[in-house]
């Protein structure tokens, strides 16, 4: 089983790549060096001339990690659209993938900043249903993790928990649906349960391709069902769902490659080969070699 590596998705046949912005998960950092440090340096070696940028939320790595957990999931999106907006490497687009949490901070992204322009977006093991039910964390995240189940405990709907603790901003409890409504102050508004929005609508449906992977044997996220489900007014133009039976953004080297030879080593402008094929079929189509970079 190999760390998921999604970047090398947006490898392009054009002298300058499209440009790459990812987004790390719950108790990650933009750099470190075994995850999204990794992905980073595999990119920059990999694919000739391109530009990846790691979103760091916060003045310094300690920072970031504790703002996975601690920081304001709208003040973080907030962040993240004037971070983007100002780098002038990004202004003529790029594409960008999330990872756990990551991937529906994205889409609020999308949603919500209308002067970027993202041409496709992954998210993988994302959470846009939203989560009842809090991870055990192993490690040096044990300690914060038992942070966040205390305040949850407290009452996720709580308004200071909702206004300190990320993960009280995606918590959806199915036996408190109008609580979850009323006080939940992030995950509702993006996928318009309480009103509809045709802002968000447009701006994701500007989207070329909008994927969505779920890990069959995850345990991290619960209910693994969350990880390709969506609000219905909230659609991309094209939505696509890979499944693979693995734990949390883990999978082996064949999926990777069907997802990067058969789906995002095409030109922005190009839609998606139809998700029926198999990994020979996709290989014998685009008449390449497959190929594939991992970290273990």
């Amino acid at each position: 089983m190999k760390l998921i590596l999604l970047a090398a998705l947006v490898v392009s046949c054009l002298s300058a790549p499209v440009p790459l912005v990812i987004w790390h998960g719950m108790g990650d950092t933009c750099c470190n060096p075994i995850s999204m440090g990794s992905i980073k340096r595999m990119v920059e070696k990999n694919v000739n001339g391109i530009y990846v940028k790691s979103l760091r939320i916060g003045n310094n790595v300690a920072e970031d990690f504790l703002n996975s957990y601690f920081k304001n999931v709208n003040k973080q999106i907030i962040e993240a659209c004037a971070m983007i907006s100002e780098d002038s490497k990004l202004s003529g687009g790029f594409n960008a993938i999330g990872f756990s949490q990551g991937g529906q901070f994205l889409r609020a992204l999308v949603q919500r900043c209308p002067n970027v322009t993202m041409f496709n977006l992954i998210s993988v093991g994302g959470q846009h249903q939203g989560v009842y039910g809090f991870p055990r964390c192993l490690g040096e995240n044990e300690t914060v993790c038992n942070v966040v189940r205390d305040m949850l405990n407290i009452g996720a709907y709580d308004k200071v928990v909702q206004y300190e603790l990320v993960q009280a901003e995606f918590w959806q409890d199915p036996l408190n649906e109008d609580e979850y409504r009323k006080k939940c102050i992030f995950l509702p508004d993006i996928n318009q349960e309480n009103t509809q929005n045709e802002d968000y609508k447009q701006n994701l449906m500007k989207l070329h391709n909008f994927v969505m992977v779920k890990f069959l044997e995850d345990t991290m996220v619960q209910p693994r069902e969350s990880e390709v489900r969506q609000g219905p007014t909230s659609m991309a133009s094209s939505t696509c769902i890979f499944q693979h039976h693995s734990i949390h953004n883990h999978f082996y080297d064949e999926f990777y490659c069907v997802i990067l030879i058969t789906y995002f080593t095409h030109l922005k402008s190009r839609p998606m080969l139809a998700l029926h094929y198999s990994y020979p079929q996709a290989v014998a189509l685009l008449g390449v070699q497959p190929y594939s970079y991992h970290i273990g």
